[in-house]
């Protein structure tokens, strides 16, 4: 019987992450979905999927190395590293303290540099893994008052693209996902007025599913995107189409 890879997917279990880990899970991964301090979720995820939860703050590097040494402990190598953790902390450039700018980027951006750091060498010394950064659409084309947000999710496709060249040669892909608006608690704690806004510019005329970002990691991580590295994916529904 072959003997099932793991996946960790970080911000695993509530909305785009818990869609992520419910896909790996129906594709045969032991996944570990790490989450921050929303315990009640983290139950809930393990009752109803099987998976197994770990609290880390993933702005910690060592409590990373640790966290990832325990999971591959318990449950073996890392095959497969979904970078999805994310918060914001909006507000225009002038009227943002240095707090709000720096949490944003250490938990969209440094937890990249953390998490892919202690799981590099066990990928590389097995000739295999796979790596998927979720983005956003908003550090493709920039957004009013999320000049901390644009520049984390930004960051995250140039650390993609170097991290893949550097990859490629030892059977690693690392792409990301940019997604649009999706229909999570994120979007549904924004004032209606403003949702309606935003909806108005998708040409698809509705906001995604999480089930569509899971989806696009889930190709990713298969055999049948080897030869996939470097990219960055668009899931928006038309709403900003990059070159």
């Amino acid at each position: 019987m072959t003997e099932k890879k793991v996946a960790i997917v970080t911000g695993g279990t509530r909305g785009i992450g818990k869609a992520i880990a419910e896909k790996l899970i129906a594709s045969g991964y032991n996944v570990a979905a790490i989450y921050h301090g929303d315990v009640k979720a983290a139950k809930a995820f393990e009752e109803e999927t099987g998976g197994k939860s770990y609290k880390l703050d993933v702005c910690d590097f060592e409590a990373c190395k640790k966290t990832v040494e325990k999971i591959s402990k318990d449950m073996g190598p890392v095959s497969v590293l979904v970078n999805n953790a994310g918060i914001t902390r909006d507000g225009m450039l002038h009227k943002t303290t240095l707090e709000r700018w720096q949490s944003v980027i250490d938990t969209n951006l440094n937890s990249c540099f953390n998490m892919c750091h202690a799981v590099i060498p066990s990928m590389r010394e097995n000739r295999h893994g796979r790596i998927v950064n979720i983005s956003s659409i908003n550090g493709q084309k920039g957004q009013l008052g999320q000049t901390n947000y644009s520049a984390a999710k930004a960051g995250m496709l140039g650390f993609t693209k170097a991290l893949a060249l550097e990859s490629a040669a030892r059977g690693i892909t690392v792409n990301a996902i940019c997604p649009g608006y999706i229909n999570t608690d994120m979007t549904a704690d924004m004032p209606h007025e403003i949702l309606e806004s935003i909806v108005k510019t998708i040409p698809t005329g509705r906001l995604g599913k999480p089930e569509e970002i899971a989806s696009m990691v889930g190709y990713l991580v298969s055999d049948e995107a080897a030869f996939i590295n470097g990219a960055t994916m668009t899931v928006n529904g038309c709403q900003y189409m990059a070159a």
